[in-house]
């Protein structure tokens, strides 16, 4: 029996699914825990990233033995710098660290927002890799010598197990230095950094295929995680990429993402170009394009309103959803400032609060707040010309609450498709192994549809007809002080 393994490097931990490559049946999984971090600075080790996937892997059992192939779908945007030995240099800047934010402003400043939008898809805000390395330009200096290569989570990763520099279009069309249009690399934005161009991009990963493999295991590596030398490694993708080939996304449908961050994405033929910077004009992991909105806060921002009430995470939510009476409480989820309007520096609001507020109105109010971010997101994904009216998948570990279940369907008042499987991520990765592998001639699409990953429950809207009203409560909460908050498109 021919296996795969998809690999899942979050923020918060490595996931690893061992899978039927023919039918896509789960055979094992495995889980390891990162190191917490805390924005405004938030950086994590590679050492540590490694060590997660080796105790996954090993959690699979004696049948990963029987694995082929391996891949990897990792956290977007993080910056690794390895010197010329290969050595990590310092910990790795993540996508929640918005320590770069000036350096953002001035790379938009020098180059211009329609520039950045037109050549790369993106609008430079703190999350993204080219402001890290900006960062690290301008206040760790005596780095820049000794920097021999510049790559992602996904790519550091898939380095260690492979022995070979090498990255994909979907997670290098969120650095900033990639012309996803082109599939090239960009000299200007090292040019603003450093000076001279040619120099920098020469310290950048190849870009494979969508199913080019990146090689072999290592033996060292191969016997360190207890399984053949032969296995193929896969191309290894983004978080998010990963999760689209995952759940099987087809033209149409559309992903709420619920995690550390907020994510909505969907399937497009056509590159999205926002000068605004909301809709980011990523590539997918199957040589399309994923536009994709993320917000920094999500699902921490309930577990701190429910810590602030102390209550347990099911209590919170039963309060949540047992809150009936019309409320005009509402949070504005900033807490570690927002990507999705850039602002770095904002913080949460709470409005509508009164002497008699309950705590049921906090929680609830707590979990619109989210929602409604994340709907503007889709909103601003159509204004872009993605099409949204297929499926509406939640996914991520939010997607286990019920509150925000029936929350997301209430208020965009439409059916909420929760998948089976929860790991999408995992499973993505896991599809591109197969394909990698070339065990026949199956499309990334075939093998996910004949793995029927897109099967999932559905959850209807109990009240979909107090979603406008709730949404338009929200656009005006966080656009009431323009200290705190901004529309993230105009008008009110």
């Amino acid at each position: 029996m021919a296996l795969v393994i998809g690999i899942d490097s979050s923020t918060q931990s490595t996931k690893a699914e061992l899978r039927n490559a023919f039918t896509g049946e789960l055979i094992a999984s495995g889980r390891a825990e990162h190191p917490p971090t805390s924005p405004p600075e938030s950086e994590q080790h590679p050492r540590d990233w490694w060590a997660a996937l080796v105790d996954a892997v090993r959690q699979l059992g004696d049948q990963r033995r029987e694995a082929v192939a391996i891949s990897v779908g990792g956290q977007q945007h993080g910056l690794v710098l390895l010197d010329d030995a290969d050595e990590v240099l310092r910990p790795a800047k993540l996508w929640n660290d918005t320590t770069s934010a000036p350096q953002a402003r001035r790379l938009v400043g020098d180059l211009g927002a329609e520039w950045w939008a037109d050549w790369t898809g993106i609008v430079p805000v703190a999350s993204f890799t080219i402001t890290k390395l900006a960062w690290v330009a301008d206040n760790e200096p005596e780095l820049v010598p000794d920097i021999a290569r510049i790559m992602l989570p996904h790519d550091w990763l898939t380095l260690q197990l492979s022995g070979e520099f090498v990255t994909d279009r979907g997670d290098a069309s969120g650095t900033g230095w990639f012309d996803a249009t082109a599939d090239r690399l960009l000299v200007e934005p090292f040019e603003q950094i450093f000076g001279d161009a040619e120099e920098w991009t020469e310290k950048l990963p190849r870009i494979l295929g969508p199913t080019e493999p990146a090689g072999t295991l290592r033996p060292d590596v191969a016997a360190e995680l207890g399984l053949p030398d032969t296995v193929v490694v896969g191309p290894g993708t983004g978080d998010n990429m990963a999760a689209a080939l995952g759940l099987g996304l087809e033209p149409g449908d559309v992903v709420v993402s619920l995690g550390t961050s907020g994510a909505v994405y969907a399937r497009a033929d056509v590159r999205a170009n926002d000068p605004s910077g909301i809709v980011a004009g990523f590539c997918d992991a199957s040589g399309g394009y994923l536009p994709l909105v993320c917000t920094l806060n999500a699902t921490k921002v309930t577990d701190t309103v429910a810590g602030w009430l102390r209550v347990a995470a099911d209590e919170f939510v039963e309060l949540a959803l047992a809150h009936v009476t019309p409320s005009q409480t509402l949070l504005v989820p900033y807490f570690d400032g927002e990507r999705s309007p850039d602002r770095p520096d904002a913080r949460g609001v709470f409005v509508g609060l009164s002497n008699d507020t309950p705590r049921a109105a906090l929680a609830r109010g707590a979990y619109d707040g989210v929602v409604c971010g994340l709907l503007e997101g889709m909103d601003a994904l159509e204004q872009t010309g993605a099409t949204v009216d297929g499926r509406l998948f939640l996914v991520g570990g939010g997607s286990r609450s019920p509150a925000y279940r029936q929350r997301l369907a209430d208020i965009a008042a439409r059916t909420v498709e929760v998948p089976d499987n929860q790991e999408a991520v995992a499973a993505g990765a896991a599809v591109q192994a197969t394909v990698a592998a070339d065990l026949d001639d199956r499309s990334l699409d075939r093998v996910a549809k004949d793995w029927v990953l897109s099967k999932a429950s559905p959850v209807d809207p109990r009240n979909g007809a107090a979603g406008p009203e709730i949404r338009q409560r929200y656009a005006d909460a966080r656009s009431f002080d323009d200290g705190i908050c901004r529309p993230l498109r105009g008008g009110s």
